[in-house]
């Protein structure tokens, strides 16, 4: 039966054509209406919870308390269109934008200006303290007359030695000097016109500096350690220590807790009360788009229905009308659907199947996506709720054990966005000219530390020097996952061969350990998304079953091929073939 009589074939056409015409229309306008919409309201949304958030802390770093707050928050409402409330710690009211509603359940940021966030102000160090919060350290008029004038001398000495610099004065009203040019010109012009004078404390600033060496002094002795003197710039001198760090912004935070106002919990709310960012409305001439291509969509879907229909149904009834006719006019047809309705039915038990399996499929990924993301995030909500009860001290050890979870999040998020960038056709590759050689022992070199700690022996060898055309990074990441698996199941006393050689117009590299190897069984799902051998998952014998699948992405994007032999408890081999 030739195939544009074929009802199956007809069908797929049918189908594809609507599918092409669907995604491509919804493609092209989803990508010319809401992505420039979307960015600009998300960037103006942070935008504005950014000012929102600077503009309260500089208000609670120059006030002792939040009384006079209102017109503030009524002025970052009327700019913003949010609706903004204040709080204490135990949620009661403080102040708000308008009148009292719901408040959110969970608060948008803490209003600290002794332990502000550095995320949202990028002018905050480390320690969290604002800059604005000066406390006793702000100059009054006359010092500041003072300071300016030597600035002045300053100025006019810099200028003719001809250095030019500029002023700027900080929070607490204290002028500086800015040079421009590069470090030896700096260090000459300090040098010409002594402008370490400029750096002596005036009488305020030593008052609270003798303030504060006394906290910082009381703090280093309960740590059985001397005195150590700290200036304006609020650095230890002559140590650097952890301790000593920890003990001025210890004792800056007590010397400034009664010039700034009490921590506030900020909650930023639509107008409504909801905590969600505000939507956008698309313009006129884009709603109008949207009408129109979704009219043209539907009329073309309706005409080639219709028309893939009327020709889909006329042998149908030409047959039913054969079978309803008396059997003794013996009425024939011009078309035969015996053979044609068996295959359609076994299309569609094949297409239940396939369905089937890509259904089991997709709930063993989803279930494996939350196991490995579980793990860490469990860890990670346990520590923190230890902490939250008094259970667990943020020390050092317990912020690394956080940041190794999260590292752990990230890796397993960062493999899934290169799969996912490799399905959609998105992964891009910047190959060069490059050696083989060079980059295995590059990539052994990186491993070897590893290997060692393992007890396993690395080698690398290259029968061949071949130059070939591939992205270096890509490749490097390619083989050193199947490096990082071969030495994870390798025992100690093991060994782990990185090789290559030319085969004909291509490369071989092959990569070989003698750890316990895969089952015969498992090894057609080795580059499978999250399989992995040990069913329990656990941590100890791998990691989240993405590395071999990348693997395979990455080297079918060079046009090339992977494969993997093995004998349990002997060697395993995966081989990379690369065009030259």
């Amino acid at each position: 039966m030739p195939l544009r009589r074929s009802l199956l074939v007809r069908l797929l056409a049918a189908s594809i054509t609507i599918a092409v015409c669907a995604v491509a229309a919804t493609a092209w306008l989803a990508a010319r209406t809401t992505t420039s919409a979307i960015q600009q309201e998300q960037g103006q949304v942070l935008a504005d919870d950014a000012q929102i958030y600077d503009t309260l802390i500089g208000y609670a770093a120059g006030h002792t308390d939040w009384s006079a707050v209102t017109p503030t928050l009524k002025r970052l409402a009327g700019q913003t269109g949010r609706r903004i409330t204040l709080t204490t710690q135990n949620r009661r009211p403080i102040a708000a934008s308008g009148t009292a509603t719901a408040l959110p359940t969970r608060a948008s940021a803490l209003l600290d200006p002794l332990r502000a966030d550095p995320a949202l102000l990028p002018g905050v160090q480390a320690d969290g303290i604002d800059p604005r919060a000066v406390g006793p350290y702000r100059l009054p008029g006359q010092e500041r007359k003072e300071l300016g004038l030597r600035v002045l001398k300053l100025q006019s000495c810099l200028r003719v030695a001809a250095f030019p610099a500029g002023v700027t004065v900080g929070p607490s009203g204290r002028p500086s000097l800015v040079l421009t040019g590069d470090n030896n010109t700096r260090r000459k012009a300090i040098e010409v016109c002594d402008l370490y004078t400029l750096d002596n404390p005036t009488p305020t600033e030593r008052e609270a500096l003798d303030r504060l060496n006394t906290l910082v002094a009381g703090c280093l002795k309960r740590q059985n350690l001397g005195p150590v003197p700290v200036g304006l710039d609020f650095a230890p001198s002559g140590k650097d220590s952890e301790v000593v760090q920890r003990c001025i912004d210890t004792a800056r935070r007590e010397q400034l807790a009664p010039y700034v106002a009490q921590p506030a919990l900020l909650f930023v709310a639509t107008p409504a009360g909801s905590a969600a960012a505000p939507g956008f409305d698309l313009s006129s001439a884009n709603k109008v788009r949207i009408a129109g291509v979704a009219a043209l969509v539907l009329v073309l879907t309706v005409a080639v229905t219709v028309t893939v229909g009327t020709r889909l149904v006329r042998p149908l009834r030409a047959l039913t009308d054969a079978a309803r006719h008396p059997a003794e006019q013996h009425l024939r047809v011009p078309v035969s659907t015996h053979d044609e309705i068996g295959r359609l039915a076994a299309a569609f038990n094949d297409l239940a199947e396939r369905r089937e399996r890509v259904e089991v499929q997709r709930k063993a990924m989803v279930s494996d996506v939350a196991h490995e993301l579980r793990t860490p995030l469990s860890t990670m909500r346990a520590w923190l709720e230890a902490a939250q009860d008094g259970l667990a001290v943020s020390d050092e050890a317990f912020i690394a054990s956080l940041l190794e979870e999260a590292l752990l999040l990230q890796h397993i998020v960062d493999d899934l966005q290169y799969l996912a960038q490799a399905d959609a056709g998105q992964l891009r590759l910047h190959p060069e000219p490059l050696c083989l050689r060079e980059l295995l022992d590059h990539v052994a070199a990186a491993h070897r530390g590893r290997a060692d700690a393992a007890g396993v022996t690395l080698t690398a060898h290259a029968e061949d020097a071949p130059t070939l055309s591939a992205d270096p990074a890509r490749l490097r990441q390619t083989i050193g996952n199947l490096l990082s698996n071969a030495i994870r199941h390798t025992p100690p006393g093991g060994n782990v061969t990185l090789r290559c050689r030319c085969a004909g117009d291509r490369v071989v590299i092959e990569v070989a350990d003698t750890g316990t190897g895969i089952g015969a069984d498992d090894l057609p799902r080795v580059f499978d998304r999250f399989w992995r051998a040990d069913k329990s998952r656990s941590r100890q014998t791998g990691g989240s079953g993405l590395g071999l699948a990348i693997v395979r992405q990455l080297t079918e994007a060079h046009g090339g091929t992977v494969s993997v032999t093995s004998t349990p408890n002997m060697e395993t081999v995966f081989t990379l073939s690369l065009p030259l």
